[in-house]
C-alpha cells in the first residue's frame, strides 16, 4: 500500500478502535452505496453535477438513488425529468461510487470487515468493465471532455478516489483482478487525463494534475509523476504562477482557492517525504493562512466571484487537519477549533492526520484591518461593533470572475447588510442571466452590461486609529490584462470605452463615506448600484420598468424619482434598521429583485446618470442613537466639502481631488 506504512497503519487501527463514532460516521456517509446493489452506468450517459439545480429557484435538486428519471425541487416540490437532469443524476452516482471506493477501502484496512473490501472490488471491477468503451463527451463551455463524466475535472476527481480505493484493497486481489482494474480503469483513466490536461492556469488543471500524480504513485509510474509535477502547467507551475503575492489563488474566489488547495494537498498526502513533494516550498503556507484573514464577522468567507451559496462556510477540516499535522501553525489550530465548535471531530481526516489541539480557545476571526494590494482586497474592521467593509479591487480573475471591480461588501452588528450574492449552479439559468453580472453587484454597470477585464489601481491608502482611507480607480482606457487562463467573453468593451471609475472610501467610527466619480465622455447610461437584504422603508417616485434588457429585467415594484441634493433612505436590515444618505445629479431607482437563493428578494437602490462626469456620494450612518439628520455637499475646483449634522454636532469632511492628499475632518 502506497498511502501508509505498516507502522502508520497499526497506529490508525488503534485510533479507529478508540473512535468507533468515526467508523459509524463514514458508514453513514456511504450508506447509499454500501447498502444497495452496485449501480454503474454501462454507457457514457453521465453529464455535469452543476446541471442538477432548479432553474427557477437556483437551488440544488433533491437527489434520490431510486429516482434516476425524476428530480424534485426542495422549494416547491416540482419534478424535473429528461436532460440535463438525468445525466446530472448519473454524475452524482459516479461521484458517490468513487467516494465509497476511497472511504470503504479505508474502512476495510481499519476494521478488516470483508463487506467493505467486497463492495470496493465490485465497484472497481464494474467500472473497469465499461470504462474503455465510454465515449468521450462533454460540450460544457470552456471545460475539457470526460469519459465516465462530461468534463475532465470530474473525471479526475473520480479517478483519484478510485485509485486510492484500489490501493487499499490491491493486496487482496488476484493477479487477474489486479491487472484488469489497473489496466482498464486506472491506466486508461491516467492516459485520458494526460491527453486532456489543458495548458492554462486553472483550478481544473490542479485537480487533474493531482489525480495524475496520485495515479503515478499507485501505478508506480514516474513518467506520470514527472508530467503531474514538473511539466509546464503541472503542480509546480500552478503554484509558481497561480498565486498573488499574499497567497490568494488568482481566480479570486475563496471557494476556488480552497478547491485548488484541496487538489494540491490530495497529492501531497501521498507525496509527503518523497522527492516529488512541494510541502517545503513557501506556497502552501501562504495559501493556508491568507484566506483566514478574509473571514467576516459572522465567521463566513466573502462570496466574491464564483461561490455557490453555502460554499462560503469555514468547513475545510480536510485541509486544516493536514495543515496542522504538517506545519503546527496555531492559526490552523484556530481554524479547526472554529470548524469543530458545533461539529464533532469525527471525520476521516481527523482520524488519519489529527493532532491534539491547544486547550486554550484561539480566535480565528481577524480583529485587524487588511490591505492586500497585490490580490486587490481591502477589509476594514470594527470588532466591537462586528462591522466590516470589504472593497474588491482585484485584478481580473478569468472564467470565475464576476465583473465587479470596486464592488463593496458590508457587515454591521454581525449581519451582512450589503451582500455579495455569489452564484448558483452553473448549469442553472440564473448563474449567467443574473448572479454573475456587474449590475447585480454593489458597483458600476454601464448600459446594464458587464465590465470588461481590468486591473484597478490603488491611488492612496491610509490606515490609522482615527480613520482609514482608500482611493482606488479602474480605467477602461487602459489595455486589458493578459491572463494565462481560458475564459469566455461576457462583457461589452464598447459600452465601457473611455470610462474611468474612481471610488474613494472613508472609514469612521460611526459612518462610512463612499465617493464615486465616473468619467463618461460618450454619455452612456451609468447605473451605480447597492442592494440590501431588507425592506425599503421610504421608496418614493413613479412606477416604471427599470430596464428592458440585462439581468435586472426581473426587478419588480420599481420606482424612480430625481435625486436632488441630499436624500436619506432607510431599510429594515437589522433590529434597528439601516440609514444611508445619498447625493448626486441622478435619477434614484428603487425596486426588488432576487436574493440568493432566489426564494426571497433584495432591495435594490440605483443611481442612474448620463452625465459626462458623474459624482455620487453615499454616507452609511451607523449611529442609531444620534443619527445624521442633515447632509450638505459643496464642491469647488479642488474637491468636496461634506457636512453632516448629528443633533447639535456637525462633522465637516473636506476631500481633495488630488490623490496625494488625505481628507481633513473637524467638528463644530
Amino acid at each position: 500500500m502506497k498511502q501508509f506504512t505498516t507502522q502508520q497503519l497499526i497506529l490508525l487501527k488503534t485510533r479507529a478502535a478508540q473512535q468507533p463514532q468515526v467508523i459509524e460516521h463514514v458508514k453513514a456517509q456511504n450508506a447509499v452505496v454500501l447498502n444497495t446493489p452496485v449501480q454503474v452506468p454501462e454507457t457514457a450517459i453521465a453529464t455535469w453535477n452543476l446541471y442538477y439545480f432548479c432553474p427557477d429557484h437556483g437551488v440544488r435538486l433533491v437527489w434520490d438513488r431510486d429516482c434516476p428519471t425524476h428530480h424534485r425541487c426542495p422549494v416547491d416540490g416540482r419534478l424535473f425529468s429528461g436532460e440535463p437532469y438525468d445525466g446530472a443524476w448519473w454524475r452524482e452516482m459516479n461521484g458517490l461510487n468513487a467516494k465509497a471506493c476511497h472511504q470503504l477501502g479505508l474502512l476495510w484496512q481499519l476494521t478488516g470487515v470483508a463487506e467493505y473490501r467486497d463492495k470496493v472490488t465490485a465497484i472497481l471491477t464494474a467500472y473497469a468493465t465499461f470504462y474503455p468503451d465510454y465515449q468521450v463527451h462533454g460540450n460544457i463551455p470552456y471545460n475539457g471532455p470526460g469519459k465516465m463524466n462530461a468534463q475532465t475535472l470530474c473525471e479526475a476527481n473520480c479517478l483519484l478516489d478510485f485509485a486510492l480505493g484500489f490501493d487499499y484493497i490491491a493486496e487482496t486481489l488476484s493477479p487477474e483482478q489486479h491487472d484488469y482494474i489497473a489496466s482498464r480503469l486506472l491506466r486508461c483513466g491516467a492516459e485520458f487525463l494526460v491527453a486532456h490536461r489543458t495548458p492554462q492556469l486553472h483550478n481544473h488543471e490542479v485537480k487533474i494534475g493531482s489525480a495524475i500524480g496520485v495515479l503515478g504513485f499507485i501505478l508506480q509510474d514516474e513518467a506520470l509523476l514527472e508530467f503531474a509535477v514538473n511539466q509546464p502547467y503541472g503542480l509546480r507551475y500552478q503554484l509558481e504562477h497561480g498565486l498573488f503575492d499574499e497567497g490568494l489563488w488568482f481566480e479570486g474566489s475563496i471557494h476556488y482557492h480552497f478547491y485548488a488547495l484541496q487538489g494540491f494537498l490530495a497529492f501531497e498526502k501521498l507525496a509527503k517525504g518523497s522527492r516529488w513533494s512541494l510541502l517545503d516550498a513557501p506556497f502552501y503556507r501562504k495559501m493556508l493562512s491568507f484566506p483566514l484573514q478574509l473571514l467576516m464577522p459572522d465567521g463566513s468567507f466573502p462570496r466574491i466571484n464564483d461561490c455557490i451559496y453555502g460554499q462560503e462556510k469555514l468547513d475545510h477540516s480536510d485541509v486544516y487537519e493536514f495543515a496542522w499535522y504538517c506545519y503546527r501553525d496555531e492559526v490552523y489550530a484556530a481554524a479547526l477549533q472554529a470548524i469543530y465548535r458545533d461539529t464533532p471531530r469525527a471525520n476521516i481526516d481527523a482520524l488519519l492526520y489529527g493532532s491534539e489541539l491547544p486547550l486554550q480557545p484561539l480566535e480565528v476571526i481577524p480583529q485587524q484591518h487588511l490591505h492586500a494590494p497585490n490580490c486587490g482586497i481591502t477589509i476594514w474592521r470594527n470588532p466591537a461593533k462586528r462591522r466590516a467593509l470589504l472593497v474588491k479591487h482585484t485584478p481580473y480573475g478569468g472564467e470565475h470572475d464576476h465583473y465587479d471591480r470596486l464592488s463593496l461588501l458590508l457587515f454591521n452588528q454581525g449581519k451582512e447588510i450589503l451582500p455579495d450574492l455569489g452564484t448558483t449552479g452553473y448549469g442553472a439559468r440564473m448563474h449567467y442571466a443574473y448572479y454573475k453580472n456587474s449590475a447585480t453587484h454593489n458597483t458600476l454597470a454601464v448600459n446594464q452590461t458587464n465590465q470588461p477585464p481590468a486591473v484597478p489601481q490603488v491611488l492612496h491608502y491610509h490606515e490609522a486609529e482615527a480613520f482609514c482611507w482608500l482611493d482606488t480607480e479602474v480605467d477602461w482606457r487602459q489595455a486589458p490584462p493578459v491572463l494565462d487562463s481560458h475564459t469566455r467573453v461576457e462583457w461589452d468593451s464598447q459600452a465601457y470605452r473611455d470610462i474611468r471609475f474612481r471610488r474613494r472610501l472613508l472609514w469612521l467610527e460611526g459612518a462610512l463615506i463612499d465617493i464615486s466619480n465616473i468619467d463618461n465622455p460618450h454619455r452612456q447610461q451609468l447605473d451605480w448600484t447597492l442592494h440590501l437584504p431588507g425592506k425599503a422603508l421610504d421608496a418614493t417616485g413613479d412606477c416604471a420598468p427599470f430596464s428592458q434588457h440585462g439581468p435586472l429585467t426581473v426587478m419588480h415594484d420599481a420606482r424612480v424619482t430625481p435625486l436632488l441634493n441630499s436624500q436619506p433612505r432607510h431599510f429594515a436590515v437589522s433590529r434597528d434598521g439601516q440609514a444611508l444618505w445619498l447625493y448626486g445629479d441622478a435619477m434614484l431607482w428603487q425596486g426588488s429583485a432576487p436574493a440568493n437563493p432566489a426564494v426571497t428578494d433584495l432591495s435594490y437602490l440605483t443611481l442612474r446618470s448620463h452625465q459626462p462626469r458623474a459624482e455620487f456620494i453615499c454616507v452609511w450612518d451607523f449611529d442609531n442613537k444620534q443619527p445624521v439628520t442633515d447632509m450638505q455637499v459643496k464642491r469647488d475646483n479642488g474637491g468636496l466639502r461634506i457636512q453632516m449634522r448629528r443633533s447639535e454636532l456637525t462633522l465637516i469632511v473636506e476631500v481633495n481631488d488630488d490623490a496625494s492628499q488625505l481628507p481633513q475632518m473637524h467638528a463644530r
